[in-house]
């Protein structure tokens, strides 16, 4: 049995091993500390200096710790630039906690392997094969190329395609839901066209509802369904993870987060709620998006404090809503 089987219940897998739960104070559930776009790392005209890449991070993890928070996810999964060993490095640094995840997806963001096997004719990897190599990660420790595994993860994530759910993407969820089944950490799944069906699709695992967060929850498609209310009382987790992007035609903006936001609460789903700003820390290959970690902390809760939000609904969002995500079960 690992050490993560052993603290199950008790403690969250982060980058330095398992920490108490309660230790984990503000957290930031869907953030990207180092986002590269496959093949990035071999274009000419891009430079990956690791040592200015821990310079720029470290800055922006102590403003993110200056401002209260504590723990901040990594949830890009296996193949967009995930860096263990960097990610160490600035834990130690920083003193800021760092939870890495595994998983991937969409299918259009795999590689070949994993889409054409050696079969006549060619089919997606089976469910079971995506849940052996996300478990593994998660028991054994996370891959660093191209044979060292090291720490655990403390999530498994995936993504459907924004068109709808194909049936690759789907052995990736089922995958994914057997992970979480198998050793006791979360879901985080980002919906492609229709979250309930794609939340339905995991919870056909028998994963426990409570154990699963739907990210992209405050696109507008998804508020105009009601879906946010109706995940929340299926008793999943709604993300609502654009926190702070302000003129993008396909999110709410921060104002009408801040509706949403009360919305919830007022309906009795504030243990539902978890913030973020799926920012990217340092990107490779994709537009930067400087937004700062602290952003949700420091700015958008205080927001939504004064239309009304409680001091006790605000700690709740922020600490014991992904401090009860992340544990391991």
């Amino acid at each position: 049995m690992t050490d993560a089987q052993t603290a199950r219940g008790k403690t969250v897998n982060t980058v330095l091993g398992p920490v108490p739960a309660d230790d984990l104070g503000v957290v930031s559930v869907h953030e990207a500390l180092l986002s590269v776009v496959p093949g990035a790392e071999h274009a000419y005209d891009i430079t990956i200096d690791r040592a200015e890449i821990f310079e720029i991070l470290a800055q922006k993890l102590t403003d993110f710790r200056h401002h209260g928070g504590r723990t901040i996810v990594d949830s890009t999964g296996m193949f967009h630039g995930r860096d263990v060993r960097l990610y160490e490095a600035l834990s130690r640094s920083t003193g800021v906690h760092i939870v890495a995840s595994t998983g991937m997806g969409p299918e259009e963001m795999l590689g070949g392997y994993f889409l054409t096997p050696q079969t006549n004719p060619p089919t997606p990897w089976p469910a079971e094969r995506f849940a052996d190599l996300f478990t593994k990660e998660v028991t054994e420790g996370m891959v660093v190329p191209r044979v060292e595994r090291r720490a655990a993860a403390g999530l498994v994530t995936t993504t459907a395609t924004r068109g709808g759910m194909t049936p690759t993407d789907e052995s990736l969820f089922r995958g994914a839901a057997r992970t979480a089944l198998n050793t006791g950490v979360a879901v985080s799944i980002r919906y492609g066209k229709d979250a309930l069906h794609d939340l339905d699709v995991v919870l056909d695992e028998q994963l426990p509802a409570d154990r699963v967060v739907v990210g992209g929850l405050d696109r507008k498609d998804a508020v105009a369904a009601g879906v946010p209310l109706e995940v929340a009382r299926r008793g999943a987790f709604v993300a609502l993870d654009h926190v702070g992007l302000d003129d993008d035609d396909a999110h709410l903006t921060d104002r009408e987060r801040a509706s949403l936001v009360l919305d919830l609460v007022k309906a009795g789903h504030g243990n539902r709620i978890l913030l973020s700003s799926n920012a990217l820390g340092v990107a490779k290959g994709q537009p930067d998006y400087d937004l700062p970690f602290s952003y949700v902390a420091s700015t958008f809760v205080p927001f939504v404090r004064s239309l009304g939000l409680s001091d006790e609904e605000a700690r709740r969002i922020l600490v014991d809503n992904p401090r009860e995500l992340l544990t391991l079960r």
